[in-house]
């Protein structure tokens, strides 16, 4: 089976038109949202709230969709949310739309650049606000580029793709439950029931860096993207999914029925999903494609420069600018705004999740130990 590498360069077929909608809701026991999504055509430069119907022609430089979930208590996760969504469209109209290269790795190293841009906005509002020690949020920056995706992963959100009525993800988790599951030490359906389930092991802002997941995922004709918030996943499965978007009329409908049913099964969380129908004769039907959906690395090439010091260059030419203050309004953050700093509702706090994980990990090893030794011993 073949794979593309990284020095290939899609070469965008005429025709490549993504039908999207996108929600946000904040569920049924929150009372505060402190999710935000969005998507920008990179070649016009229109955001979400200004696409007529629904509807992108992708042009060559592609369209950018990101969905993030906050965390941090009171209003810190909400402001981190809205930050990082913001972040990763200042960095793709900065470096992205004004360059000339329109290379698959110069794409990747945006996102790169978008996710430490994230970060560093993130900790250093944090840093000069107190009160938002510890605030971070995930994120799932999707990049669409000739007939391919691009993604960045942080943290739990995710995405699937739907073909031929099976929905499959194509993000891996930066959560505890997924080194279990690698370790063979957790099956998939433990992992979703299990008490830890929402232990991440990265998120923007709380680090002074950060190490996305790198992932690309050539596209066919009637493929569909769903990106969404752990509020959506902790309730539906992926054949849920599957069932509701072949069940739905259109992405708006979609998003509609996906939260409900997510709503209907208790509405733990905020919940954010983005549906994207891909269609036009710029992509290969699913027979040419002859590629399986799943988590595929990209092996984006190392920097020699420290996350930091690519950030601090960045920052000294302008194209990044250093941010501590909380998100403007703004076209193409969708969110909900409403703040209530009386909260009782327990967030996620990457800190402990860090030292829980040691914990559980030590926990395991010497748990291990003793079970070797006494079976040992006992023969």
């Amino acid at each position: 089976m073949s794979h593309p590498t990284p020095s290939e360069t899609p070469i965008p077929r005429p025709g490549v038109r993504l039908r999207l909608a996108g929600r946000t809701d904040v569920g049924i026991t929150r009372d505060h949202n402190e999710d935000a999504f969005a998507y920008l055509d990179l070649s016009t430069g229109l955001a979400d709230a200004e696409a007529r119907d629904g509807v992108i022609d992708a042009g060559a430089r592609g369209v950018i969709i990101v969905v993030a979930d906050g965390m941090g208590g009171a209003a810190a996760g909400e402001i981190a949310s809205e930050m990082a969504v913001e972040a990763v469209l200042d960095t793709f109209r900065a470096q992205w739309m004004n360059g000339v290269s329109r290379e698959t790795n110069t794409f990747v190293e945006t996102l790169r650049d978008a996710a430490d841009t994230a970060n560093h906005r993130i900790f250093a509002y944090a840093g000069a606000h107190p009160q938002h020690a510890g605030m971070g949020t995930t994120a799932t920056i999707a990049g669409l580029l000739g007939n391919s995706l691009y993604l960045a992963q942080v943290g739990d959100s995710r995405a699937y793709i739907v073909r031929d009525g099976v929905a499959l993800q194509i993000t891996k988790d930066q959560s505890l439950m997924q080194q279990l599951i690698e370790a063979g030490e957790m099956t998939p359906d433990q992992a979703e029931v299990s008490e830890r389930r929402n232990i991440i092991l990265q998120a923007l802002g709380p680090d002074s860096s950060v190490r996305p997941d790198f992932t690309q995922q050539p596209l066919a004709r009637g493929d569909t993207l769903v990106l969404c918030s752990d509020g959506l996943t902790t309730h539906l499965r992926a054949t849920d999914i599957a069932r509701i978007l072949a069940a739905s009329l259109d992405p708006d409908d979609a998003c509609d029925q996906l939260i409900a049913a997510a709503n209907a099964e208790g509405g733990h969380d905020n919940i954010t999903v983005v549906v994207v129908q891909f269609g036009g004769d710029g992509l290969p039907e699913h027979d040419e494609l002859q590629r399986e959906i799943r988590h595929q690395a990209y092996p984006l090439p190392d920097s020699s420069a420290p996350a930091l010091d690519r950030m601090r260059g960045r920052m000294r030419s302008g194209a990044v600018p250093s941010v501590t203050r909380a998100p403007t309004p703004m076209t193409g953050v969708q969110s909900v705004s409403r703040i209530d700093t009386t909260s009782t509702a327990p967030p996620r706090n990457p800190a402990k999740a860090y030292f829980y994980t040691t914990l559980f990990a030590v926990v395991v090893v010497v748990g291990w130990a003793i079970w070797t030794f006494g079976k040992f011993s006992s023969g």
